[in-house]
């Protein structure tokens, strides 16, 4: 059986100091984490790719780290740019973003699936003209849904953690980087077998 390790990771979130520790945002915040761990690889504002990137080794393959600049909503337009300049295909491709089905701070590796409403899948699925490509959902809580839906759920996006849940993604962003580097190590499903489900102990 083929082993899939990551090649490309893209962190989803906006860009701007607006939208920094937003719960849409967790994908940068766990892009930074990266780059600091993997001997502090500078990311860079990069035209060509429409995001900021930095590159490492790893098991003798070259990794590269993505956060789109593009907005959420055009975040394949930056996925397909990186893919297409290293000649990679959709499976190398790990995306990490925020997840409202999941409780705050929950982990979940999968090696494909829909965009479950989420913006930024949503364009990069449509980009890549596949499902078939690993990501790694990071749980956000859900929205209170009563009154005006799409409203609350922007709001909930787009707002940052309370105090007692911030702790919670606090101590997730290392475990999250932990689990991304057992995927470039072992592969995905190697990955997804030891952190998909758990908790994290404060």
């Amino acid at each position: 059986m083929t082993v899939v390790r990551p090649r490309l990771i893209v962190g989803l979130g906006n860009p701007g100091t607006k939208y920094e520790r937003t719960r849409h945002n967790i994908g940068f915040e766990i892009i930074d984490a990266l780059a600091n761990s993997f001997s502090n690889v500078s990311l860079t504002p990069n035209k060509r790719f429409q995001g900021a990137t930095g590159e490492f080794w790893s098991a003798g393959e070259r990794v590269v780290l993505l956060k789109p600049t593009t907005y959420m909503n055009r975040s394949g337009q930056a996925v397909r740019a990186v893919l297409d300049w290293y000649k990679l295909e959709p499976t190398a491709v790990l995306v990490i973003y925020d997840d409202m089905d999941l409780p705050t701070g929950r982990l979940r590796m999968r090696l494909s699936g829909g965009a479950g409403g989420h913006n930024g899948m949503k364009s990069i699925i449509s980009h890549l003209g596949t499902k078939e490509f690993p990501r790694l959902r990071v749980g956000v809580g859900s929205a209170d849904k009563s009154g005006d839906r799409d409203g609350a759920v922007v709001s909930h996006v787009l707002g940052r953690f309370s105090p007692s849940d911030r702790k919670i993604v606090d101590a997730v962003i290392p475990m999250a980087v932990d689990a991304v580097d057992l995927s470039l190590r072992k592969g995905v499903e190697r990955s997804m077998n030891l952190y998909n489900g758990r908790e994290v102990e404060l």
